[in-house]
């Protein structure tokens, strides 16, 4: 070998450096093998071949909350982040050798959706950090647990299972959650528990939690709900008038789902029915004392007993005060006595009377107020049709428009009175099941046309109280015995001429012949024509005959002659 061959050139000295170096630079980003060939209290130094030594911090060899346990000649899988220099100085990671490993491990589990062991070890924004054996994940603070709880504590730096909601490698992201695990287990435990249940089962529970519509209690794993309609037989307006958190009772299960999991309980079953008896405990027209227990706007609840509750409807309160809130006759928690009206077992209903217990003063003023009394009162109300007026024992009676005048129209009769006034009526007529009596004004004096002389044929004098075009409206009678009579037109005169109403004045007195009278209707037929005609007959027949020649003139003159000397 020359000399000049025996030194190297640039271009072999690149070469070996490629050769030397080419082989620990194939290391970096990696997971490779190494060797603890020392340890101090910081740090193990780990071989990883090639010449080439590392430095790992212990801490990163040890779970959460836990030591290291390490020795010298263990072998352990490091990343290598790169060789620093040719004496073979490396940059390792534990910690990222586990990371790598463990996202491989977990891409697995969450593609074949298995669970996964982890650790919580820290707390963040909106949740936790979960080491899943090197790879962190992120815990949500809706998936920690069923409920909510304040204290987490108690979960953190113990390996415990999860399940993968969310993976993003690229990013680095992983989601679990704790609840799914919970919610899984629970419905297992649930399944089981339902299979060893039927309903009818008596079984015990604990009470859990109170609502206003219930209670849900424990029975032993499984939760059931416990209606307010069926924890006893009697009226609960709170399930917590009855029970207590904590409390352990009987309740009997009365439906089951086996698919929705879904468990209705109760407790009045477990008791007697007291419905099952009450037809013969409580028979139609029995009197009972009872409590009322509520009050609406139709009538008021009266509790017989534990369990048994009847209505008093509004009608059947009072006798006398009607269209009034039950809140004005009775009070929540009175003493009241009732009678059974009606029973409906099947319907759980019973209708009671309050009023049925109290004299009915309908009755009691029939007894003492036949037909015919005269009575006194006070008008209490005045409608389009009559006068109410106030009566012994809280009554009213109802004078007619029709029975306050012998003479008047209705509306100008009831024009008279006002409310307040003090009126005298007699008793015409009392329905004690209508409750209605009916009373008259007009019948304190006799009928003027019952009592009346007057006859069909008679002549009378009348007094016009009004003109119109069709005729004259006239009084018959004097004061409070005068009777309204109607004069047609046609009937104002035989001769046409005169047939007509203006020629009268209201006030004027005429003399008219009565042709006809009807008691029932009260109408009185007055006609002038037939008076004139009438007094043309008999004229006739004292001064002259068909035959005598005379003429109706010298009748009707001899006839006024006798008449002036008459007066004379």
């Amino acid at each position: 070998m020359t000399a000049e061959q025996a030194v190297p050139t640039t271009e072999d000295f690149a070469a070996l450096l490629d050769e030397t170096l080419g082989e620990s630079q194939r290391f970096d980003g990696k997971v490779v093998t190494g060797t603890i060939i020392a340890l101090d209290k910081e740090a193990a130094i780990v071989d990883i071949g090639l010449k080439a030594e590392g430095r790992v911090p212990l801490k990163e060899f040890a779970l959460p909350g836990q030591a290291p346990e390490l020795s010298v000649g263990d072998t352990v899988e490091v990343f290598v982040d790169r060789v620093e220099n040719a004496r073979g100085e490396a940059q390792l990671s534990r910690e990222k050798a586990r990371r790598e490993e463990a996202w491989v491990q977990l891409e697995k589990s969450y593609e074949a959706e298995e669970r996964v062991k982890g650790v919580i070890f820290g707390r963040v924004k909106g949740g936790f950090t979960v080491d899943l054996n090197g790879a962190v994940a992120f815990l949500p603070g809706s998936q920690v647990d069923i409920r909510p709880i304040r204290d987490v504590t108690p979960l953190m730096n113990i390996e415990q299972p999860f399940q993968i909601l969310k993976m993003d490698r690229k990013r680095g992201n992983i989601v679990v959650s704790r609840r799914a695990i919970l919610e899984e287990t629970r419905a297992e435990q649930r399944a089981e528990l339902i299979e060893g249940l039927s309903e009818g089962n008596v079984v015990e529970g604990v009470v859990k939690n109170i609502t206003d519509y219930g209670a849900f209690v424990d029975l032993g794993g499984i939760d059931g709900l416990l209606h307010v309609t069926d924890i006893s037989w009697k009226r609960i307006n709170h399930p917590s008038e009855v029970l207590n958190i904590g409390d352990t009772i009987k309740v009997q299960i009365i439906r089951l789902n086996p698919e929705t999991q879904r468990i209705s309980l109760g407790m009045k079953q477990l008791q007697e029915d007291p419905w099952s008896t009450i037809e013969a405990k409580y028979p139609v027209g029995s009197k009972l004392t009872g409590r009322i227990t509520n009050i609406t706007d139709y009538g008021a609840f009266v509790e017989l007993e534990d369990g048994i509750e009847g209505l008093v409807h509004v009608s059947e309160m009072s006798w006398v005060k009607k269209n009034v809130h039950p809140g004005k006759i009775v009070s929540t928690s009175q003493e009241v006595e009732v009678m059974v009206l009606e029973i409906e077992p099947e319907k759980r209903r019973i209708s009671l009377g309050l009023k049925q217990c109290m004299d009915n003063p309908w009755t009691t003023f029939a007894a003492t107020h036949p037909v015919g009394t005269e009575i006194e009162g006070e008008i209490k109300n005045i409608t389009e049709f009559g006068l109410f007026v106030g009566l012994e024992g809280d009554v009213d009676g109802m004078v007619h428009m029709s029975d306050l005048d012998w003479s008047k129209s209705g509306e100008d009769a009831i024009a008279e009175y006002k409310k307040g006034d003090v009126v005298k009526a007699v008793v015409l007529d009392i329905d004690v099941d209508k409750e209605r009596i009916s009373l008259g004004v007009k019948q304190l004096g006799g009928d003027p046309m019952a009592s009346s002389t007057l006859r069909k044929g008679s002549t009378v004098t009348c007094t016009v109280t009004k003109v119109t075009e069709n005729g004259l409206e006239v009084a018959v009678g004097e004061d409070d015995q005068a009777m309204d009579a109607f004069i047609r037109r046609s009937d104002l005169s035989r001769d046409r001429s005169e047939q007509r109403p203006e020629r009268f004045s209201v006030g004027d007195k005429v003399d008219a012949l009565v042709t006809s009278m009807d008691k029932k209707t009260r109408k009185i037929g007055l006609s002038i024509k037939q008076l004139e005609i009438s007094e043309e007959k008999e004229a006739v027949a004292q001064y002259g005959s068909s035959d005598s020649g005379a003429s109706l003139g010298d009748i009707l003159g001899a006839a006024l002659a006798e008449g002036k000397e008459e007066d004379k």
